[in-house]
Formats: structure tokens, C-alpha cells, sequence
């Protein structure tokens, strides 16, 4: 039990660590679109996929009573730049026997201290019962509070300014909850009316307003890309490729983004999105089909990673490709649901991809198909709607090329169709 406790301990400071490297507030605040971006952040520095389920467990958002496996505390302690739990354990959090060392020496001073406070913490005990009443939890009326947003420009990166009226609400803890980005989670003063937040991708967000904890308002805010956009996907701010710099027939990198992602040291990821109305079309329930391939697969892109995001109004799916020697490190996100390859057989989901690859998706009433190559792969489901279908990205680790992209509606109607011609 012991041993026990003191793993807390160290998984508590852990936590914090993590908090403090990415700045993106209080953890309190984080939803489940926090846990899929850390989940994100985490695999592209360690190359370890943790699941947002096995993350939430670590902040404790979901009950759980064990502690986390070894290989989810080594994945950790190497993403704040430790090389493994115990170096963690050694040398962040100081070894359990300097702790039992420090804690001896606290309760010594405490002996020799208290005798000579104990008089006075009882007098002002006694002070503070005789004049001074403890003050009732703060009691708010929202039913005035107004709260809405508007962008700024059109394009990426794009500002948006948010109003409200806080209706005469006195907390020191109002906050905006725009998304998993720290520009997005905001702290708001009483008595303020306005704040702004930047978006350097296109999405459908929700944002909400919060008073102590408490939702309070929220609005649906839509963030589109017009036309396709390209990114390398540099952290913090992504730098920007403009359609005509990539459309030749095929979603496809000119070999000055190619040399500029062969140069960099570390892992770089890069995208092409497309998000913008299509009307009323089901997330649950229409298909995709196209053709990628990963180009770049020396040092750190050695895996051919390829996602293929699908983004709705209320959610999203996420279908992951590698080589087969890398698919212990795909996950697969149905919304709410999600599959991790530590803990399920991807290997359908393994292929070589320096050369283009088929690929269909198919969504029915919450049910989807993959297919690869014409072969069906995968079957699974999720419960909660994505809501309206209203972009798609496609993402690789280094570069990658798309050669065509259908999307059509359950009854076959066409919604996209396009060999990427400028």
C-alpha cells in the first residue's frame, strides 16, 4: 500500500509537469478534445500512442483504481525529456529515500515549532469565531449572461472576438473554453465584455463560457478553409501553403516543402484540409474514397504514417496507416470511441506506402467500414453522433500525396468529386 501511495506521488508531479509544458490552463477545465490532442502531442514526440482513455485514467477523469502500466509512465517521463520512469522517479521528483529524509527532518522542526504557535493559533481560533462569520458560497442568477463570438477575417490564421455580458457576476474564476490550444482556453476578468482567441486551423469548435466551473453558454463556431489549405505543421504555428503551391493534379508538396522537411532534425508532420459547408450531410452516413501515399521515409518518418481525419459538427474519426513493422503505434478514434494498437490487432491497417493505396471509408448509421485496396479491413461502430459532415484533413508524418478524393451520400449522391486540377 505503501509503494502504492508513493507512486501516486510521483504520477501527481508527473501530471503537473505535463500541465506546466504545454500552458494550456487548468486541468479542471479539460475535455475529451484535449485528451485526443495530447494523445497527438504525445505520440509525435515519443512515437508511443496513448490513448485519451488511458490519459484520462492518469488525470483521473475516469475511475480507475490501479496505477498506469510501466510502458504508459516511461512514455510520460519521456515526453517532459526524461528517458524513462525511473530517471523520472530520480531525478524530477527526488528518490522515495530523500523524501523520507526530508519529511523526518519536517516532523522534528514541527515538534520543536508548535509548542511555541500553539497559543497563538488558539487565540486567533478563538478571534475568528467570536468576530468574524464564515461567508456563504457565492450564489450567481445566468440567466442574463450573454455570450457570442464572431471571426474576424476569412482564411487561416484566423482571430475571433468574443462578447458577453457577464451580468454583474463577481468570480475570479470565468473562463473561455475554446478548444485543446492554450490560446484557446482564456481567463476572463469581472466586468469585462470582450476577448479574443486565434485559430491557426480550420474546424467546427464549441466554444463555452464558464463560471466557476459551470457551463454557463455555448456557442457552435465554424472556422473554414474556403478552398484546400496546406500546412507543415510546426508547433506552436503552422506555416501555410496556399492551394496553388500543391494542386498539380493531385494534392502533392513541390520539392522546396519537400527540402524544408528533410532538413528538420526533429519530427514534422504536414496536412492538406479542406472544411467548409456542404450542407446537410450526415457524418454518420455517407462515403469516402481516395488514393494517398507517404513520400518521405528517412530518419523519423521511417513509419509512412498516414491519417485520415473526418471532421463533424458534434465529433470526429480518425483512420490511421503505417508499414506493418508500425502499426502497434496506430490508433484508430470513432468519436467516442477508441482502439489502441498497444491493446488490438491493427495489422489490416499495415501496408507499404511509398505507392498510392485505395482507400474507402463507409459510414452507416454509426457503423464504419475501411477498405484497402478493395479489401475490407475493419469494422466498428461508436455510439455518439459526429453530427454534420464538414471537412476532412489528411495528415503525414514528413509529406504525403492524395491522387483523387470522392464523398458521396448514402443515397450515391455526389458531394465531392475531384482529381485535384487547379
Amino acid at each position: 500500500m505503501m509503494k502504492h501511495k508513493d507512486e501516486q506521488g510521483f504520477i501527481t508531479e508527473c501530471r503537473l509537469q505535463i500541465e506546466e509544458k504545454l500552458g494550456w490552463g487548468s486541468s479542471e477545465l479539460w475535455h475529451n478534445s484535449v485528451f485526443v490532442e495530447l494523445s497527438e502531442h504525445i505520440q509525435e514526440k515519443t512515437h508511443v500512442l496513448l490513448s485519451p482513455t488511458t490519459l484520462k485514467r492518469v488525470w483521473g477523469k475516469v475511475k480507475y483504481d490501479g496505477v498506469p502500466s510501466i510502458s504508459t509512465l516511461n512514455t510520460l517521463a519521456q515526453y517532459i525529456g526524461y528517458r524513462n520512469w525511473r530517471d523520472f522517479k530520480n531525478n524530477a521528483a527526488g528518490c522515495p529515500e530523500r523524501k523520507k529524509e526530508k519529511k523526518t527532518r519536517a516532523r522534528a522542526t514541527t515538534v520543536v515549532m508548535s509548542s511555541a504557535f500553539a497559543g497563538i493559533v488558539i487565540i486567533s481560533l478563538f478571534s475568528m469565531i467570536k468576530f468574524k462569520k464564515t461567508d456563504p458560497p457565492a450564489i450567481f442568477d445566468f440567466s442574463q449572461v450573454e455570450f457570442s463570438s464572431r471571426p474576424i477575417a476569412e482564411g487561416l490564421p484566423n482571430s475571433v472576438v468574443f462578447d458577453f455580458d457577464l451580468a454583474d457576476i463577481d468570480s475570479d474564476s470565468i473562463y473561455i473554453q475554446q478548444y485543446w490550444d492554450p490560446t484557446k482556453t482564456i481567463k476572463i476578468r469581472a466586468g469585462q465584455r470582450q476577448a479574443t482567441g486565434i485559430y491557426y486551423y480550420p474546424g467546427y469548435f464549441r466554444s463555452k463560457l464558464l463560471v466557476e466551473g459551470q457551463l454557463v453558454k455555448q456557442h457552435d463556431l465554424y472556422v473554414t478553409s474556403k478552398d484546400w489549405v496546406g500546412t507543415l505543421d510546426y508547433s506552436p504555428v503552422p506555416k501555410y501553403i496556399p492551394a496553388e503551391a500543391f494542386l498539380y493534379g493531385k494534392l502533392s508538396f513541390s520539392q522546396a516543402i519537400m527540402d524544408e522537411i528533410s532538413s528538420q532534425a526533429s519530427p514534422l508532420g504536414s496536412s492538406y484540409h479542406l472544411v467548409r459547408d456542404f450542407g446537410d450531410i450526415s457524418g454518420d452516413n455517407f462515403s469516402l474514397e481516395t488514393a494517398v501515399r507517404n513520400v518521405y521515409k528517412d530518419k523519423w518518418a521511417v513509419c509512412q504514417s498516414v491519417r485520415i481525419v473526418i471532421l463533424g459538427t458534434k465529433g470526429a474519426l480518425i483512420v490511421p496507416f503505417s508499414i506493418p513493422g508500425c502499426v502497434s503505434d496506430l490508433g484508430i478514434m470513432l468519436n467516442d470511441s477508441y482502439l489502441s494498437g498497444k491493446e488490438h490487432d491493427l495489422s489490416a491497417f499495415g501496408a507499404d506506402f511509398s505507392e498510392f493505396r485505395d482507400v474507402a471509408i463507409h459510414l452507416r448509421n454509426r457503423q464504419l467500414s475501411v477498405t484497402l485496396d478493395h479489401q475490407q479491413i475493419f469494422e466498428g461502430n461508436y455510439n455518439e453522433s459526429i453530427g454534420r459532415f464538414v471537412g476532412i484533413r489528411f495528415r503525414f508524418l514528413g509529406a504525403g500525396e492524395v491522387a483523387y478524393l470522392r464523398v458521396t451520400r448514402a443515397d450515391e449522391t455526389t458531394v465531392l468529386d475531384t482529381d485535384f486540377n487547379p
